[in-house]
Parts: structure tokens; C-alpha cells; sequence
């Protein structure tokens, strides 16, 4: 008679371990990754209804100017000086095709800390400025415009 061996108990519940492992790396790297994705410091950017749609802004390479509601002026993600500006674009579009500013300011931020930004790119020699806002969500709320007759 020949030897059969017999089957094992079959399990009733698959084992989820491993699945749950995998998703815990998984959420440890999106959670490492997802912040290095975006471009320059985090601001509270104006709102409009109509933007242009700037895809070049995303690059990891664009030149961007980041200005907070304090003041303080980011250059892709480090922290620089007013001073700094004009230089620090200067060296940033020398050997560059594509010499297109990028600023992107909280909404908060003081009119004369931008305009200081951007005549300060504009020493640097460029001229091709984009301003980057999102998009108006509630089309039927509009923008506040200043107020007044004439």
C-alpha cells in the first residue's frame, strides 16, 4: 500500500498581516514623499476667477519666489533676504531657455513686499513675471474689488 500523507487543517480567515505591513510602508512613504512634491513655501495664495494655467510653475526646476503675509521671501525653499533676490535670480536664469519668474504670495502679504519682489527680479533682467493664485472654487461668489464710483 502506498503512503498518502494526509492535508493539513485549511485556514477558515486569510492571514492580513503581511497586507498590513505592506500598507504601513506604504503610508510611511507617501507620508515622507507627498510634502517634497510641492514647489516653495506653503502660502494662503489669492483667488481669482479666471487664472492661466502655468504647468511650468510645478517643475522641479522653475524658478519660484515664494513671500509669506510676514514678509519673509522664500526662494524655492530656503529662506532669503530682500537683498538676496536680484543675485540669487540672476544665478538661477543664467544658463536657462526658459526665463520666467514665478512669485507665488499670500494673499495677506503687504502690496509694498511684493512690488519689492518683483522689482527686484526685474534688476535681475527679467521681465516675464508669473504670478501664481488658485482658482476661485464658488463661481458665484466673486472677488472683492476696492469699492467706489468713477
Amino acid at each position: 500500500m502506498a503512503y498518502k500523507p494526509k492535508a493539513g487543517a485549511t485556514l477558515s480567515e486569510p492571514n492580513v498581516i503581511p497586507m498590513a505591513d505592506i500598507m504601513l510602508v506604504l503610508l510611511i512613504i507617501m507620508m515622507i514623499t507627498v510634502p517634497r512634491l510641492q514647489q516653495g513655501t506653503s502660502v494662503d495664495m489669492a483667488t481669482v476667477a479666471n487664472p492661466v494655467q502655468m504647468k511650468d510653475a510645478e517643475k522641479e526646476d522653475a524658478v519660484l519666489l515664494s513671500i509669506t503675509h510676514d514678509g519673509t521671501i522664500f526662494f524655492r525653499t530656503t529662506k532669503i533676504h530682500l537683498t538676496d533676490v536680484t543675485p540669487q535670480v540672476r544665478d538661477a536664469l543664467k544658463d536657462r531657455l526658459d526665463k520666467v519668474v514665478y512669485i507665488k504670495a499670500d494673499q495677506r502679504a503687504k502690496y509694498g513686499d511684493v512690488t519689492a519682489v518683483v522689482d527686484d527680479v526685474r534688476a535681475a533682467g527679467d521681465e516675464q513675471i508669473g504670478l501664481i493664485t488658485e482658482k476661485l472654487t464658488d463661481p458665484a461668489v466673486e472677488v472683492e474689488g476696492p469699492k467706489g464710483g468713477g
